[in-house]
């Protein structure tokens, strides 16, 4: 009796989702499972379950989250992985692999594999004793066998082909390895470190190729120079954005737009997407009443003279009365309202990559044929 138990669990689980995904935004009905890689801006609390200082797991961050409980996310709230499946209809957030017990249906409907503190080049990771950019594929193949354990073979690998997946990472790369403790600035110019980074991504890009991932969503860098934390670093007294790391950021974006578009021509059947999140952050930089900001030169959590985030940024840390008003929630990392607007303008230009230069013709097909209706 138990295998068709089972049988009828997993069913119901697959039932489930593409019940809830019609419910989702009609331009990505045939999605119906996320998958997210990366460092702090998307890791949804695997940390939680790393040794690492690099934690976000206390007071005050989640004060804006459901429950107002911390679960591991740098932010006061919600990231954009989270509001993501959210549009698609497919669950309200995405948990992170790594939490113990998640059912079936958490596992079949998408899981988060980014570690906070992590990058492309693994000696970044190395600072922080969290899980690399180039170890976080290991996880994927365990994910893999459990869904085949849930759905079986054919199924689990519809749904890997089928998965949007979300990669954000390279920050901690420029952050911290080049530009503050300066590792790589000692061996590489800032082009060739760019170069260096993301021929590890197409690395990172190629194995999750061949573990059966095809639509994949690759996030450039923020205005590095604009961070607080970078602001502090610099300069405790002119608190202006660093131009000059700004525009790495902007070369290093440009460089990878052009990498995924000669990736994808190399890996048949593949989607790689470019997500600006640089624009939509100096946007709200430069005009943060528009947006509802009232501050943006220092994170909601700490004094803006300290480097509060993480460990740093604790319940008795000096805090802001409204974290909503300031675009950065600890010196790093935006906060709930700032992932939202990010969320939303960097969506509205995915559907219009998702859908270029397809045909009627060509966009009735792919319905056909991925689609769980």
């Amino acid at each position: 009796m138990q295998i068709p138990i089972l049988f009828f669990l997993a069913t119901l689980q697959v039932f489930q989702i593409n019940t809830i995904t019609c419910k989702g935004n009609p331009n990505f009905h045939n999605i119906t499972t996320v998958l997210v890689f990366g460092d702090s801006s998307v890791d949804t609390g695997n940390n939680n379950y790393v040794t690492t200082f690099a934690k976000a797991n206390h007071n005050p961050y989640g004060q804006n989250f459901p429950g107002h409980v911390p679960t591991g996310r740098f932010s006061d709230g919600k990231l954009v992985p989270d509001f993501l499946v959210e549009e698609l209809g497919i669950k309200e957030t995405i948990p992170p692999y790594l939490q113990p017990n998640l059912s079936n249906f958490e596992l079949i409907s998408g899981v988060n594999f980014a570690s906070a503190g992590a990058g492309y080049d693994d000696f970044t990771g190395s600072f922080f004793d969290v899980i690399p950019m180039s170890q976080q594929p290991g996880y994927l193949r365990q994910y893999f066998e459990k869904l085949v354990s849930i759905v079986g073979e054919k199924e689990a690998r519809m749904i890997m082909s089928r998965a949007l997946v979300v990669i954000s990472a390279g920050t901690n790369d420029f952050l911290f390895n080049y530009y503050t403790l300066q590792i790589r600035k000692l061996q590489f110019n800032i082009s060739s470190y760019q170069n260096f980074v993301q021929t590890r991504l197409n690395n990172f890009l190629q194995e999750l190729y061949s573990l059966g991932l095809r639509i994949m969503v690759v996030a450039g860098l923020p205005p590095i120079g604009c961070l607080p934390f970078q602001k502090v670093v610099e300069s405790l007294v002119i608190r202006k954005c660093l131009q000059n790391q700004n525009w790495d950021a902007q070369s290093y974006n440009d460089k990878l737009k052009k990498l995924l578009q000669n990736t994808e021509k190399n890996l048949e059947g593949s989607r790689l997407l470019y997500s600006d999140i640089y624009s939509p952050i100096m946007k709200m930089i430069k005009n943060p009443s528009k947006y509802g900001f009232v501050e943006t030169r220092r994170g909601c959590c700490g004094t803006g003279i300290f480097l509060e985030t993480g460990p740093l940024c604790i319940a008795t840390a000096s805090m802001c009365s409204n974290s909503s008003k300031y675009l950065f929630f600890d010196s790093v990392h935006p906060g709930q309202e700032a992932y939202q607007f990010i969320f939303k303008y960097s969506f509205q230009r995915l559907l219009q990559q998702y859908f270029k230069n397809s045909t009627h013709e060509d966009r009735y097909m792919n319905e056909r044929k991925y689609s769980l209706h």
